[in-house]
């Protein structure tokens, strides 16, 4: 009877040992689903961002192109120069006038 108690004691163990890695590997797969659901989470958030960017430009393409846009800016900047060297010209030709009046009366 001892001897089925000393080979029941080293089963039980045995069986014992066996569900404990079993346990380890459950709680193992259960941290990596924790993960891979986390991972799907943050691309879930990254693919919302791209569709609402895609509905952006969709919806800004309606209104204008890329290229137009581009020609807009550059029209823009080439009215911002022309606006300068206007008001420098104006500037010096107020001055210069100012100038040929000051001289006229002072020769007078």
């Amino acid at each position: 009877m001892s001897e089925n108690q000393n080979g029941w004691n080293e089963y039980s163990r045995l069986v014992l040992n066996e569900l404990e890695k079993l346990n380890e590997s459950i709680q193992n797969l259960q941290r990596e689903m924790q993960d891979v659901k986390k991972e799907l989470t943050e691309m879930k958030a990254k693919e919302d961002k791209v569709n609402e960017l895609r509905s952006w430009k969709k919806e800004v393409d309606e209104v204008v192109s890329p290229t137009q846009l581009k020609d807009y800016i550059k029209d823009i900047n080439d009215l911002k120069s022309f606006k300068t060297v206007a008001i420098t010209v104006w500037a010096i030709v107020q001055f210069l006038t100012a100038i040929v009046m000051a001289a006229a009366r002072y020769f007078k």
